[in-house]
């Protein structure tokens, strides 16, 4: 499906051999995860166990490349060298991963930061560099000035040539130094910064075709615009990021969204990458960002909605908790003594979020919205074309509990963001499709169900009308406090985003047993695959709505993915 402008690359005497990249949504692209800070070996036993068979068509890793030697995110985005070692690993382990990954079905794409170099002196003799290879303009960048936009140094860093034929050739002998090793696609960091031209100049040096998505942040009334370089490949659809910021912030009726998204100005949806949240705006946008950190599960249910709509080509994040802009990543990672839900997030291993890629790849074949409903308000439903329906409740309290046309077949299909389809079973709810094409949808505030295809099952443990997350397999879950120390009148409590914990009212926060005290304790029953965030809090034991009794943890909400019976989640004061 590769409807997109192309160019191609010519070799001998007008011999076309292949276009030079492909579009977003060309050679079944799905949707793809960036696991940001990932070591190598830890993204190769990702793509095995959890992206291969989820059917993620791609991870996105972080720049591979010599950097500073600091503990920052940001070191990995200020080179020295193109040599393959640093943070994320050696050079043997990034080979292996990439075998892995393919052997899983899984791609893997490079973030290629090709525009400048270290905020260091201008000599880098490991590639090697000198002072004339960069441009000279050190002053701060006007973004309404084209030159200075893409010829002056990126808050401080120093900007390559990318003009000079030597420098084209070193970076494009980076870039098929890992087409060799078996990449497939790279992210250009800070594409913006570099005029359309030199980007293509540079791709057309690359041996083989390889997907190239462009970082390039539009604005009105700035002198470089996104448009400016679909050319070369796709584009990062910043617009779309901010839209589900927007509504799913609640700063208009989500019903309205979809008279926005691919409205006039936007990327064609075959030029477009998408996504809720990147690793950038959660730390440094996040009034107009989506994160993991929102209370409740807006995030969550919209990376369920960036993932149902027919959109371009969607980017999940994967993040790890952080309280500091510059925090770096945990010293272990998720397969090496880390673990997802403590220091690590893992939001593309939330059940809705990662069924959500196989609802988008059933889907497919029928890229466009039908049968939509909304309350009017906050609450939404669409369908893609009898392929699958997906219920999005945007409201803070009120329930849906509604009958809709689907389009789909008659049968019974399992409710995905709450159930798990196994040996032709449904673990969790399931909803029933009449000879009519509808059928009963019951969601809670804040919550989402999907159905697909691919999920029609023979039966179902939630009963006809699901996606109010009810499962049949529970597990009790004990909660842990610590440091809880209290005043007379005073107890500690866990409250927190599902119905278990009170739906994040304080009125409703399940008392924990000061029998440990000052560490509280106690036993909370979960559905098992469910995900919450949580939080411990002090207050009243005798008045709720008593604010001067009250007190909350402080930091990022806590998040818990319910797995076995006696499953500890522990938190602080």
């Amino acid at each position: 499906m590769l409807r997109g402008t192309k160019l191609y690359v010519l070799f001998g005497l007008g011999t076309i051999l292949w276009p030079l990249f492909s579009s977003a949504r060309g050679e079944s692209r799905i949707a793809f995860v960036h696991l940001f800070e990932w070591s190598w070996n830890d993204i190769g036993k990702e793509c095995e166990r959890q992206l291969g068979p989820k059917g993620f068509t791609a991870v996105q890793v972080s720049p591979p490349q010599q950097s500073v030697d600091r503990s920052e995110w940001w070191s990995r985005y200020q080179p020295i060298s193109y040599a393959i070692e640093g943070r994320g690993g050696s050079r043997s382990e990034f080979r292996a991963m990439v075998r892995r990954c393919a052997s899983a079905g899984v791609d893997v794409y490079v973030d290629a930061v090709i525009n400048h170099m270290a905020a260091l002196n201008r000599d880098f003799p490991l590639v090697p560099y000198t002072s004339n290879d960069f441009h000279t303009c050190r002053s701060t960048i006007n973004y309404s000035n084209r030159f200075e936009v893409q010829n002056c140094d990126l808050v401080g860093l120093n900007d390559l040539k990318t003009e000079s034929e030597y420098v084209r050739r070193k970076i494009a002998d980076y870039m098929n130094d890992l087409i060799d090793l078996g990449v497939k696609g790279f992210r250009l960091d800070a594409a913006k910064h570099m005029a359309s031209g030199d980007i293509r100049a540079i791709v057309s040096k690359l041996k083989r075709r390889v997907f190239i998505f462009q970082e390039v942040i539009g604005a009105g009334g700035e002198a470089v615009q996104p448009s400016e370089y679909v050319s070369n490949g796709a584009v990062t659809e910043f617009k779309f990021e901010r839209t589900v910021g927007h509504f799913f912030k609640g700063r208009a009726k989500l019903k309205d969204i979809r008279h926005v998204i691919n409205s006039r100005g936007w990327m064609r949806s075959d030029d477009a990458v998408v996504f809720v949240s990147n690793h950038d705006d959660q730390r440094q946008n996040t009034q107009a960002t989506l994160t993991y950190k929102d209370i409740g599960n807006l995030y969550y249910i919209g990376e369920i909605f960036s993932l149902a709509y027919p959109y371009g080509y969607p980017k999940v994040m994967s993040s790890y908790f952080f309280e500091d802009h510059d925090q770096g990543p945990p010293r272990h990672g998720v397969h090496s003594g880390g673990a997802c839900g403590r220091e690590w997030v893992c939001e593309h291993r939330w059940r809705g979020i990662s069924n959500m890629v196989e609802f988008r790849g059933k889907t497919s074949g029928k890229f466009f919205v039908s049968h939509w409903w909304d309350n009017g308000n906050h609450q939404i439903g669409f369908g893609r074309g009898g392929l699958g329906y997906v219920m999005i409740n945007r409201e803070d309290f009120a329930t849906i509990d509604k009958v809709v046309d689907t389009g789909m077949r008659q049968g019974t299909y399992c409710d995905i963001v709450n159930g798990e389809v196994k040996d032709g079973l449904c673990d969790g709810a399931t909803i029933s499709v009449g000879a009519d094409g509808k059928a009963h949808f019951k969601v809670g505030a804040i919550g989402a169900a999907a159905i697909h295809v691919g999920s029609l099952v023979r039966g179902g443990g939630g009963g006809n009308g699901g996606g109010d997350g009810s499962q049949s397999d529970d597990v009790e879950v004990s909660f842990e406090c610590r440091n809880g120390q209290t005043v007379t009148g005073q107890g500690v409590y866990v409250v927190g985003s599902s119905v278990e914990v009170g739906v994040w009212e304080v009125g409703r926060a399940v008392q924990l047993s000061a029998a440990a005290y000052p560490t509280w304790r106690g036993t909370i029953s979960m559905t098992r695959g469910q995900r919450v965030e949580w939080k411990c809090i002090k207050r009243s034991e005798a008045k709720a709505d008593n604010e001067q009794m009250e007190q909350w943890q402080g930091g990022a909400n806590n998040v818990l993915v319910a797995s076995d019976d006696g499953q500890l989640a522990v938190a602080s004061f």
